[in-house]
């Protein structure tokens, strides 16, 4: 009975490990698109930034073109200024000649604070540039490292799944059914828990003295009384402590 009992436990923890491959190749694609939605928005920061940049240095190309449309009418009004025949041609030329001045130098004061917001933009693309010109090959690492990932979780599945049934098949009809029963009605999958501490390890009810004496013999099959999980003590069988792994 002691080598079926070790049957079972290999069986579990064989199952606890397909349990768990299974759910991450289930949630691979939901993962995967996390994974890119996350170098998404760090691409999406650096594109707000560059286009902030790009903004900036075209609105500061048009004030600049402003500033030099301006500064040719002026010439003409200082033309006209000198060459003015009468009081009302030299103050006509005057209100032209001031207002120019003014939206002149409102323009450069324009000019010059977006320079300074060009700068200052600039600086961030500087501090962040090592981000910015390594983001596509990061995402493209990132992204084969998590496929390659997936792909080692797929093949270790079908190795897990292969030596299940291998296992499965040397077990007693009768104990195989209570086997099956046991871990589809749990929702963990759990149905042979290790006794730790004088407690089943899955539910943790305290067992009495008499059923731990006989969990520890291994000469029958013992099942929980509390959680109906067929119970074991192998000692220090470093697989054991996985068996009952979520």
């Amino acid at each position: 009975m002691k080598a079926e009992l070790e049957k079972l436990v290999d069986l579990q923890i064989t199952d606890t490990n397909i349990r768990r491959l299974k759910t991450q190749i289930e949630t691979a694609d939901e993962r995967r698109a996390a994974l890119e939605e996350e170098f998404e928005r760090h691409a999406s920061s650096i594109r707000e930034i560059q286009a902030k940049r790009d903004a900036a240095k075209e609105a500061h190309a048009d004030l600049e073109n402003k500033i030099a449309e301006n500064k040719v009418h002026l010439e003409r009004t200082n033309r006209n200024l000198k060459h003015a025949q009468n009081q009302k041609e030299y103050e006509t030329a005057m209100r032209e000649t001031d207002a120019l001045q003014k939206q002149i130098s409102a323009f450069e004061t324009s000019a010059l604070e977006k320079m300074s917001e060009i700068e200052e933009v600039e600086k961030i693309i500087e501090e962040r540039a090592e981000e910015i010109n390594s983001h596509d090959a990061k995402r493209k690492a990132a992204l084969k490292e998590f496929d390659t990932e997936i792909a080692a979780y797929r093949k270790e599945f079908e190795a897990e799944t292969k030596k299940r049934q291998a296992v499965f098949v040397t077990l007693p009809g009768n104990l195989a059914s209570v086997y099956n029963r046991l871990a589809q009605r749990s929702r963990d999958g759990i149905a042979v828990a290790e006794v730790k501490n004088g407690a089943c390890s899955a539910c943790f009810m305290a067992l009495r003295p008499q059923m731990q004496a006989e969990v520890r013999k291994g000469n029958q099959i013992i099942v929980c009384e509390n959680c109906s999980r067929i119970l074991y003590n192998l000692g220090k069988d470093s697989r054991s402590e996985e068996a009952t792994a979520s």
